[in-house]
């Protein structure tokens, strides 16, 4: 069988977030079933006025050490005849497949015109968008023309669960779609491939770990709940602490560990230049996403201290770097997602990749991936007393890690990329 040529198109494994190591994860799995892979990464994946830093500027580790994948850093969204040279790059690679990371509208402009242009110069390319998420939950109407500029430039789509079928559908009611589970692509129409979100092996647990000492050194107690990833309204972090806060005094054995980056506090706010973007950023919000939330006050941390909860909650408030991630998971006992609304979770796929339960919110995705009582629980959404009562639930009766493993080993990369490279 000939070697298929496969351009991967994200963000590439000098970028913060989960984007990127799915980026990273795919490219891998495709070059582990036999095919030639490219990563083609944004230089800058935003517009110059987000005044957030996206580069991980702390991790140490080669995620694509031992592969032979090359990176080329070649779209720099600020710089339109960036584009075209990225499009003409792609397309003289001559690829079976172009895989486009799809996941906020903003990109849809870049996405959509490199998408076209490829297609334009290399006809039989099938062009696929991986979406993470269709549209985002408050959108204007620039917002949903970019999105429909993007997607409607894909042959084929890759989705990682029903509700964002179901999702899609709603929004493009007017695009003829067929779903695939096992890869064919439709003759007739375009093509949905009906997956998942597969656990993020890339991070490896230690064997030699010492848990107990760590728990100690950090100030733990014998049972772990962990917040991790970015800080963000709404991952519901607000929704965490004040639960755990209505159970502490009668569980002295647990401890609440929140390790993650706060989201727009990456660079000097003090900053002549940062806050001249902020300004800027704020009017472009209020263009893109029509919220009344105000995400850059939300101050979720500020709730321990009200709450008296120093002493039982643990605070790693920065980027972690690839190396350490093992550490925290294999520190907990749970994984506490208590979103607002949610789609398929990169969060989830490392809490699934060490075999953790998830304790989440009855909304979106969780809903349908989290079995109650079998790889984790659920609680009602906005109601930090059913929060309380799921994280109380755990402590008496915990899940076992053998259930989780068993929905982990349905998440494997290998069946995802086999179904991605038939034709």
């Amino acid at each position: 069988m000939e070697m298929k040529k496969i351009v991967v198109f994200g963000p590439g494994p000098q970028f913060k977030g989960g984007i990127a190591n799915f980026t990273v994860s795919l490219a891998k799995s495709l070059e582990s079933e036999g095919a030639e892979v490219t990563i083609v990464s944004w230089i800058q994946q935003y517009p110059a006025i987000i005044p957030r830093d996206f580069i991980d500027r702390s991790s140490k580790s080669d995620l694509l050490e031992g592969s032979k994948i090359k990176v080329h850093y070649l779209c720099n969204y600020n710089n339109p005849f960036s584009w075209n040279s990225t499009a003409k790059f792609i397309a003289e690679l001559k690829p079976d497949k172009v895989i486009f990371q799809w996941a906020i509208a903003i990109q849809g402009l870049p996405m959509g015109w490199i998408s076209k242009k490829i297609k334009a110069f290399s006809p039989a390319t099938e062009i696929l968008f991986d979406v993470h998420n269709v549209v985002q939950k408050e959108t204007g109407s620039l917002d949903k023309k970019l999105t429909r500029y993007a997607l409607n430039s894909a042959d084929s789509f890759i989705m990682h669960g029903q509700i964002t079928i179901d999702e899609f559908k709603a929004f493009l009611p007017e695009l003829a779609v067929d779903v695939s589970l096992d890869g064919t692509r439709s003759k007739a129409n375009k093509t949905i491939l009906k997956l998942y979100h597969p656990i993020y092996d890339i991070f490896k647990p230690n064997p030699r770990l010492p848990i107990a000492q760590l728990k100690k050194e950090l100030g733990l107690g014998e049972k772990v709940f962990l917040f991790f990833g970015f800080i963000r309204k709404y991952k519901g972090l607000h929704y965490a602490i004040e639960s755990f806060a209505k159970i502490a005094k009668s569980h002295p054995e647990a401890s609440l560990l929140i390790v993650g980056e706060s989201f727009w506090d990456t660079v000097d706010k003090k900053n002549w230049l940062v806050r001249i973007k902020s300004a800027l950023f704020r009017l472009l919000k209020s263009i893109f996403i029509r919220s009344k939330d105000q995400e850059k006050d939300y101050r979720p941390l500020e709730l321990i201290q009200q709450l008296g909860l120093e002493n039982r909650v643990v605070v790693v408030n920065r980027f972690v770097p690839n190396e350490e991630v093992n550490r925290y998971f294999q520190l907990s006992n749970a994984v506490v997602n208590f979103y607002e609304y949610a789609t398929p979770s990169g969060v989830e796929s490392i809490a699934y990749n060490f075999h953790k339960p998830i304790l989440a919110t009855r909304v979106g995705h969780f809903a349908h991936a989290i079995v109650d009582g079998e790889n984790g629980y659920l609680a009602e959404a906005a109601d930090v007393e059913s929060m309380a009562s799921t994280l109380e639930r755990f402590l008496k009766h915990p899940i076992p890690e053998s259930n989780v493993k068993i929905v982990a080993d349905q998440l494997s990369w290998e069946k995802y990329a086999r179904v991605i490279l038939k034709k």
